[in-house]
């Protein structure tokens, strides 16, 4: 069985790639500092409390469990929060990253999964978006993604590290089997938020700008679900198996849903009321973000299992309402 150290694991996303690595075969250790992550959320492999900024720390757990593969999750990831704190974006994502590649090269690890997004992208590129356009990232958070994918293929020319970054688009839904799903505070996501207003947990949700130039001023964006980024995972490692070198893929459906679209979605599958209310722009989102993830089709033979809104929004509010009935 191999061991494949998971940074961030006890997050969203990275609770989802764990489950997906023990049913598949592997052995997840969750390094993570539980800043934005949750203890409850590791449930297939053991739990090592750390930082990424703490070398010493990273090296006792190579030393310890000696991963055959990385998958690195951890990191800051919202747009609007990077804009008003852009050091705290590098420090963390980039210079945490440094220390992660500096202990993985010291440990003789030699293949890790990034998780990157189609912010690298930025603003006002050609729709759908494929891994061949110029990347000009219009936020702190893009561009300290970008910039690791950059320390990626300079550390495969320099040392031979292998790595597979993909680049999500809008992450989405929850665990179909209920045991696990997204529970940010404050929740960024729009799903969620949108779900949590049904719900009645907050009294409206603000819509953020209908002035772009979208067919219906609101923004437009590709949503996966967590369940088929978590696949694309193993399908990354798999590839890595037989493969060498440093690529980047795109992880979407290839279908765009405005924000009011999937608040017409939500109250569908809800049949409840949300009320609305549309505020000013928010920093660094682009109008429309919809990716072409043929290649990341063709070279790990991905597909997703869940591309419909509806099922990714019916998944989400399954798992808010399993946490509601807990905490009751």
């Amino acid at each position: 069985m191999k061991t494949i150290l998971v940074t961030g694991g006890a997050g969203y996303i990275g609770s989802h790639v764990c489950k997906a690595l023990f049913q598949a075969g592997y052995r997840p250790v969750v390094y993570d500092d539980l800043s934005r992550g949750h203890a409850w959320a590791v449930k297939w492999g053991p739990l090592e409390l750390g930082s990424l900024g703490d070398r010493q720390r990273l090296s006792e757990v190579f030393q310890r469990y000696r991963p055959w593969a990385v998958i690195h999750l951890a990191a800051f990831a919202y747009v609007g929060e990077s804009v008003q704190a852009p050091l705290r974006y590098w420090s963390n994502n980039v210079g945490g990253s440094i220390q992660l590649l500096e202990a993985m090269r010291e440990a003789g690890t030699e293949k890790i999964v990034f998780s990157s997004t189609c912010s690298v992208y930025g603003d006002f590129q050609p729709q759908p978006l494929t891994e061949t356009l110029d990347l000009r990232p219009s936020s702190p958070y893009g561009m300290s993604k970008l910039t690791v994918e950059r320390m990626l293929g300079d550390c495969w020319s320099a040392f031979g590290l292998s790595s597979v970054a993909l680049r999500y688009f809008n992450a989405a839904g929850a665990d179909p089997d209920g045991e696990i799903g997204e529970a940010h505070d404050p929740e960024p996501h729009l799903i969620p938020i949108i779900l949590s207003t049904a719900a009645g947990l907050r009294d409206e949700l603000v819509i953020n700008g209908d002035d772009y130039p979208t067919p219906d001023g609101t923004c437009v964006r590709d949503f996966i679900h967590v369940s088929d980024i978590a696949n694309a995972h193993i399908a990354s490692l798999r590839y890595l198996e037989t493969e060498k070198g440093h690529l980047a893929l795109n992880l979407g459906n290839g279908a765009g849903f405005s924000v009011r679209e999937v608040i017409e979605t939500a109250m569908a599958v809800t049949k409840l009321p949300i009320s609305v209310r549309v505020g000013p722009r928010r920093a660094g989102d682009p109008p429309i973000a919809v990716g072409d993830a043929s290649r990341a089709k063709e070279l790990l033979g991905w597909k997703p299992r869940f591309p419909g809104l509806d099922q990714q929004v019916a998944h989400a509010w399954a798992w808010m309402n399993r946490k509601a009935e807990d905490v009751g």
